[in-house]
């Protein structure tokens, strides 16, 4: 492990953070919190915690001994000095002389001696913290140390690799009790640069920010040169044995809408959606392929920090034979159907044990494993499906270093079950705020343009994984950017393929792009036409084929919208060519919505008029304005409302169509009224 202290960047720090007003102390300790939040073998996505002891002024001026702590919500390699909320130090090392506190009533004294009431929560791990004398206090989760404490002789394989270097204590629950050991460990070897939680973590400090950071450094290194020693000395371990393959395998973009939709969950009204992340790489593809890889993910979480996110163990499925995928369906349906009733299992035998009701969470897994390929997050939303993958990945390290050690053991099922239904880290997740798409993905054709990417900001706020296509550039805010010419099959194919490696499977179309060309009908030629229909036409039909074939796979439904416009059903003149192509485009989605309506997959249409913006350049509306003799804002409400219609209206609509379960074949008209073109 790299030690990455440098004068000079300290002192970039306290300069920088003196000018806001902070003081050295936080200063250096943003620091080297980000120096171990940016090291992934350390910690992960908000995982591990920092403090610093310090004297702050309260509201009337006076000195009053703190803790900085970080703050639940941060993550450490992007903290700044507000994710360090402070604390009152003396009240809170007094609660060691409790026999005992319920969770609720620590966090409650971690909040009651905020000197900011509208700070972050603090850590749940602050007590641990306080009651340590040092200055600086660093927890982290290296893999290195846990894969040598993940053992059943862990703690005998730390005492000889880091000898009294660092004191050792039994793995239990975060909370006071934990803290008070931590505490006492201390006190019984002074002269330990830090504490060894088992199965859970590394805990160092110092008094100053550089020696805590450092001894970090050195203690994880001291396990990353056993690590390697052991490798060297033993060779590959039978648990990595490579298992039989098939001599050709599926590709990972075929097998995910298989998998994303056999891990969907019911949600009790309705069909709870997944994202999947996918990642593959040679140490990867060398665990999942293993003959005992199903020995390997039962075997447990490295630490609890992961149990929340990834829960108890990883699904394992068969391996994908290339050009068989009904095999592998059948296959991955029998496994998952496993997983559920283990984890249903699991849930009862632990909930009988606690007082209190227990509501389920979902049996669905976080994890999946490919023999061959590689392995799945699966998340909520893109950030959980990755943050899982991440966790993944870090478990694949530990796991292999213990391997080489000895026999990897994770946290027992009592332990898992414990953590994975805290309610203080259940409150490290979040939630979506219900948002109605969560876990869904949607795909926006056009979403370079003024209709466009309104449609990308409503879906996404709506709670969907967005993909925007188009030959220009998107707003990359609004999410995965593709460039993408619709009328090109080998350029959509490529879209589709990226879309699958980011989110697993598509739910919802949004076929938008399109573009108005004009000409007497008459007298129009027929590359004119042809142009128009490769647009306005042939590029809704390709890009549905595709969704639709994915959407089959995953056996979920879903959703064709298509922008059908006003030009469908109340022709203008002098534009035939763009009329006509939109016309075949609204019966276009009628025909889905009859062949495929057996399949749950709806498919609907917005006929929309005079958006200022989209096919309606400023200067057309100032040509059609003077044509009439009315202002611009005048033409712009030329509707039986009086009002303009905007994009977001647009937008709207085809939200509106995502989320009615039971319309399909419909055409919603959104021109502020216009009665040649009113439909049902």
């Amino acid at each position: 492990m790299k030690n990455l202290w440098s004068d000079r960047e300290a002192r970039s720090y306290v300069r920088r953070y003196g000018r806001q007003g902070f003081g050295r102390d936080l200063a250096l300790r943003v620091y080297t919190s980000r120096l171990l939040g940016g090291e992934p073998k350390l910690v992960l996505h908000g995982g591990g915690n920092t403090s610093v002891k310090t004297t702050v002024e309260d509201v009337a001026g006076e000195p009053v001994e703190a803790i900085c702590v970080k703050g639940s919500g941060w993550d450490m390699a992007e903290i700044e000095p507000p994710g360090l909320p402070a604390l009152r130090l003396e009240p809170l090392r007094r609660l060691a002389d409790l026999k005992s506190m319920s969770d609720e009533e620590m966090v409650n004294q971690h909040r009651a001696n905020l000197l900011d009431a509208t700070a972050p929560t603090p850590s749940v791990e602050t007590l641990l913290h306080a009651f340590l004398p040092a200055k600086f206090v660093d927890h982290t989760h290296a893999n290195a140390v846990l894969a040598l404490t993940n053992q059943p002789n862990g703690a005998k394989i730390c005492r000889h690799v880091f000898g009294d270097r660092v004191a050792l204590v039994p793995y239990m629950l975060s909370g006071l009790e934990l803290s008070k050991k931590v505490m006492r460990a201390q006190r019984t070897h002074p002269e330990a640069e830090g504490v060894v939680l088992m199965n859970h973590g590394l805990v160092t400090f110092g008094e100053s920010a550089e020696e805590a950071y450092r001894r970090t450094i050195q203690i994880v290194t001291l396990a990353e040169r056993r690590l390697a020693e052991r490798r060297l000395a033993r060779g590959r371990r039978k648990s990595h044995v490579q298992a039989k393959l098939p001599v050709r395998l599926a590709r990972p973009t075929e097998i995910a809408p298989i998998l994303r939709g056999q891990v969907a969950a019911d949600g009790g009204d309705g069909t709870k959606r997944f994202v999947l992340a996918y990642r593959s790489n040679r140490r990867i593809r060398e665990h999942v392929s293993a003959r005992d890889v199903k020995r390997l993910a039962r075997a447990g979480n490295a630490t609890p920090d992961h149990a929340i996110r990834v829960k108890g163990w990883p699904l394992v499925v068969p391996a994908p034979v290339a050009g068989d995928l009904d095999a592998f369906a059948r296959g991955a349906s029998r496994a998952v159907a496993d997983f559920r009733k283990r984890y249903r299992a699991y849930v009862a035998r632990q909930s009988a044990k606690v007082t209190g009701p227990i509501v389920s969470l979902d049996d669905s897994p976080r994890v999946i494993l490919v023999p061959g390929l590689g392995l799945f997050g699966v998340g909520d939303d893109a950030r959980a499906a990755n943050i899982a993958a991440d966790l993944a990945e870090a478990t694949i390290d530990v796991v292999r270093g213990a391997e080489a050690v000895g026999r990897f053991r994770g946290i027992g099922e009592a332990d898992q079950f414990a953590v994975e239904y805290w309610s203080l880290e259940q409150a490290k997740l979040g939630t979506g705020g219900g948002r109605p798409l969560q876990g869904q993905v949607a795909v926006v054709t056009g979403a370079a343009g003024t209709i466009g990417g309104a449609i990308a900001a409503v879906f996404r706020a709506a709670g969907a994984e967005v993909a925007l296509l188009d030959r220009d550039a998107s707003d990359e805010s609004q999410g995965l950017v593709i460039r993408c010419d619709v009328t090109d099959g080998a350029s959509v194919r490529r879209a589709y393929r990226l879309i699958l490696e980011a989110y697993g499977g598509i739910d919802i179309l949004i076929s938008n792009a399109g573009a108005a060309w004009q000409g007497a009908i008459g007298e129009v030629s027929e590359a004119v036409m042809r142009k128009s229909f490769e647009l306005n036409f042939f590029a809704h039909q390709r890009m549905a084929q595709h969704a639709v074939r994915i959407m089959q796979r995953q056996g979920t439904g879903g959703v064709l919208l298509f922008n059908a416009s006003k030009q469908a059903v109340d022709p203008g003149p002098e534009l035939g060519p763009y009329g006509v192509a939109k016309a075949a485009t609204l019966t276009l989605a009628r025909q889905y919505a009859l062949e495929y309506g057996a399949h749950g997959i709806r498919a609907n249409a917005v006929n929309a008029d005079r958006i200022r913006g989209g096919l309606l350049t400023d200067a057309m509306v100032r040509r059609r304005a003077k044509a009439r003799n009315v202002d611009e804002d005048t033409y712009m409400r030329g509707n039986l409302l009086g009002r303009e219609v905007r994009a977001e209206d647009v937008a709207r609509a085809f939200l509106d169509l995502a989320l009615a379960e039971k319309t399909t074949g419909a055409v919603i008209t959104v021109d502020g009224g216009n009665i040649a073109a009113a439909l049902r």
